[in-house]
């Protein structure tokens, strides 16, 4: 029976043209691998950070936002370990450094808007001088905001590759939510929420912010 079905199929579709009939093609297996193959790893991990900016990564940050000032101070009493196991966010294994998400507010001592590695140098305890540095890019060092997102385990993606390409893509939307006011920023008071690295005790703060006011 079924032999004898595909030509009176299309006998009838020659029968009966009026009738709308047409033969429909299976999709081909192999066209869709490959349509697939063709999306980059820079895509999809831009996509995916897109996904979960708003719904996942911008709430941890603010749950776990401390005063600067605050964990600055309990860094210098405690030292860094305390520190982290009270605040701090990392990947699991002691080899990984601390992520600290916090928020702070400061007199900008200098602005380095013109590089593509553009930053700000606050001051945040008002003895003139600047004690945070605020990573705004679009070229943003290290892995802070990957790293400090309990929900992001390395095993769950592909590789090591494709894992940096997520950090890469999460620094972009930070550098895409920050907007700065025209003129000369030296002397304007700067609030931020954002994260940072943190290897050693001494080590200069780099905050990456997720929220930023300039004013």
């Amino acid at each position: 029976m079924r032999d004898l079905f595909t030509p009176l199929a299309i006998l009838s579709c020659a029968l009966l043209p009026l009738a709308g009939c047409k033969i429909v093609k299976n999709p081909d297996p192999e066209a869709a691998t490959t349509e697939a193959a063709g999306t980059t790893d820079e895509a999809r991990m831009a996509a995916y950070a897109k996904d979960i900016w708003a719904d996942k990564v911008l709430p941890v940050v603010s749950e776990h936002a401390v005063p600067l000032t605050e964990l600055r101070a309990k860094i210098a009493a405690e030292g860094l370990e305390p520190a982290g196991a009270a605040h701090g966010l990392r990947p699991e294994g002691e080899a990984n450094p601390w992520n600290f998400a916090a928020t702070g507010e400061g007199v900008i001592i200098e602005a380095n808007t013109a590089s593509r590695a553009a930053k700000l140098m606050v001051d945040t305890d008002a003895d003139g001088a600047a004690d945070v540095t605020l990573q705004l890019g679009p070229v943003i060092r290290g892995t802070a905001l990957r790293d400090a997102m309990p929900f992001l385990t390395f095993t769950d993606f592909r590789d090591q590759i494709e894992f940096a390409k997520l950090a890469r893509a999460m620094n972009d939307l930070a550098n895409a939510a920050i907007t700065l006011p025209e003129g000369d920023l030296v002397g304007k008071t700067a609030s931020f929420e954002g994260v940072f690295t943190l290897r050693n005790k001494g080590d200069a703060i780099e905050l990456v912010p997720t929220q930023l006011a300039v004013k």
